[in-house]
């Protein structure tokens, strides 16, 4: 679940990380746990920062989803319950467990409380954790068969977040994100939707996505949703290098043009391409504990975030899927941490989160500011 400051690694995991080898792991914890004690290490829950890769269900906690269940008497599986994280291989049926323990908990969301209630537990999540600014990811199909069509399942969802945007101070912002499991032509409905909301400010959608299985259908085939999210002013941050490698990410540059890449690592295996995603401008959306988990990488160290950080990309660490990886937003910087990244340039990484956000130069500039108050 969440860590705390003085404590980096959490209780409830499959696995230990950091992993980069026990030996220097082990140090590390030593000397972060006596640091922690003496009240010489920066607190990472209070690094301001923003939360741009995170998916609608897959934000809830273990006990809420348990709670919404129990509530409606749907018995869930184990694996949503047993406080384990999801490790799967990075294969077709190591995707189809991942999306079949996801399709469960999505079946509970069977309302608009339950919609609303979703939205605010993220906030509150990312408001403890230093979150200045969320763009929560929703494909709105999904929900629409329980709240009268996709329409009103996304009014709910941006209803609330400007609702929750006003009461924890965060700005949130939504993503409306096709799927690539439904045909290309649902896309450009939800795009056309989309555009009807879109916007740069909380409670707007602030950007167009396409989410799932990277393997599944071709992409060039949504580009015409995103063609028309694009023309009413709405950034395209399409998944795209985490499951397959260079020749999909190329695909993905070429066809849908994104602002954002949500993952992006695979680039790493060619540097030439990465460094033309780079100099366009294109962030990267990464993941760390969510790419070992569905075994993209088999240990955090490898995740190429230093890499990718030294070669000049904006980069905004996200937690993707904390439902099913058990980590949040804060883990991912504490992973890091662990894994030899100094506070220097763990603010750098939260500052490009911020900089690569959908929000005004005015809400950048002042969080920059108060990342510099925390490096002091």
């Amino acid at each position: 679940m969440r860590s705390i400051s003085a404590a980096p690694f959490p209780v409830n995991r499959a696995r230990s990380w950091p992993s980069c080898s026990d030996r220097v792991g082990n140090v590390i914890t030593l000397l972060y746990n006596i640091l922690c004690k003496n009240g010489h290490v920066r607190d990472l829950n209070i690094l301001p920062k923003a939360h741009l890769h995170l998916h609608f269900t897959g934000s809830l906690s273990v006990s809420s989803l348990t709670s919404m269940a129990h509530k409606q008497d749907i018995r869930l599986p184990d694996t949503l319950t047993d406080n384990v994280a999801l490790q799967v291989p990075a294969d077709q049926r190591g995707w189809f467990r991942f999306q079949r323990a996801y399709d469960a908990a999505r079946a509970v969301v069977r309302s608009e409380e339950s919609m609303r209630r979703i939205v605010r537990e993220a906030v509150a999540e990312d408001a403890r954790e230093g979150s200045r600014r969320l763009e929560i990811q929703i494909d709105p199909t999904s929900y629409a068969p329980f709240v009268g069509g996709i329409t009103p399942a996304l009014d709910i969802v941006l209803d609330e977040a400007a609702l929750a945007s006003q009461s924890s101070g965060i700005e949130v912002g939504v993503i409306v994100a096709a799927s690539r499991i439904r045909h290309p032509l649902e896309a450009r409905t939800l795009a056309r939707l989309a555009a009807k909301y879109a916007g740069d400010g909380p409670g707007s959608v602030v950007g167009f996505g396409l989410s799932n299985d990277e393997r599944r259908g071709i992409t060039s085939e949504w580009a015409a949703a995103f063609n028309i999210a694009r023309r009413a002013g709405l950034p395209a941050v399409p998944h795209g290098g985490e499951l397959l490698g260079p020749e999909h990410v190329r695909e993905v540059m070429a066809h849908l043009k994104p602002t954002r890449l949500g993952h992006g690592v695979r680039a790493s295996e060619d540097m030439e391409l990465a460094r033309r995603i780079i100099d366009a401008g294109v962030a990267f959306e990464i993941c760390p504990e969510s790419n070992v988990s569905l075994g993209v990488y088999k240990e955090e160290d490898q995740v190429p975030v230093r890499q990718l950080m030294e070669a000049g990309a904006q980069i905004a660490l996200g937690a993707d899927d904390p439902l099913l990886f058990l980590s949040r937003l804060t883990d991912q910087y504490e992973i890091l941490r662990a894994c030899g990244f100094s506070d220097r340039e763990l603010a750098h990484l939260a500052r490009t989160s911020i900089e690569a956000s959908f929000a005004s130069g005015e809400s950048k500039a002042r969080w920059g500011r108060e990342i510099d108050e925390w490096l002091l």
